[in-house]
């Protein structure tokens, strides 16, 4: 009995981490996904905490600039998710207490549903991998962002003609969807919620080009 009271704590850790971040999730599952509902201020937006040394998602930048090279995207644009991701902490028991009540919600350092990343997984070098893998393997969550973003690269419009540049919609793409994605390289004005994150990537974009650049 006494081995369960740890668990119980950590759900109840959980449960306030949940309410305060309004949701666990950035990446979502597949098609036309509605972005999530805003979360706190990342580290390194206006207003935001600092990270510590332990969650500093620049302690990546090594895997971050690999994979972004071998899936021919900006290094500086995959750190700055990951940046943006950083809104909760990345902590594999945590996660998954987490899971255990929300089974959809979105596990690893750039918060990736299932049912992404077992699309993303085809064809490619962790074909055999598991998503329930992600919350103990950053360099697995590093790799298969960075194939996701790959991908979606390759269903932008050829001249985008909205006011965002290609990264700006890759990263509006991964937090709010293929669909969306598209829309607002046509034009379409994202919502509050699509807003907050293209805020908060941006106010980012320094430190993440700093990042992998050490």
């Amino acid at each position: 009995m006494a081995a369960r009271r740890p668990l119980r704590r950590l759900a109840a850790t959980v449960v306030a981490t949940a309410a305060a971040a309004g949701a666990l999730t950035a990446c979502g599952g597949t098609g036309d996904r509605a972005a999530p509902p805003p979360a706190p201020a990342s580290p390194g937006a206006p207003g935001g905490p600092s990270p510590s040394a332990n969650q500093d998602p620049a302690r990546f930048a090594p895997q971050v600039v690999e994979q972004a090279g071998r899936a021919k995207i900006d290094a500086q644009l995959l750190m700055a998710i990951l940046y943006n991701e950083s809104y909760k902490p990345h902590d594999p028991a945590l996660e998954r207490a987490w899971q255990r009540m929300k089974p959809d919600s979105a596990f690893g350092i750039a918060n990736m549903h299932k049912a992404a990343f077992d699309d993303t997984k085809q064809g490619r070098d962790f074909a055999n991998r598991s998503w329930d893998e992600l919350p103990d393997d950053p360099g697995l969550a590093v790799e298969a962002a960075a194939w996701y973003l790959h991908d979606l690269a390759a269903q932008l419009p050829g001249q985008p003609s909205g006011p965002y540049t290609r990264n700006e919609l890759l990263a509006l793409g991964y937090n709010a969807g293929a669909g969306n994605m598209s829309a607002f390289a046509r034009g379409a004005k994202p919502g509050p919620q699509a807003q907050s994150y293209l805020d908060r990537l941006r106010a980012n974009w320094a430190k993440a080009g700093q990042a992998v650049k050490r």
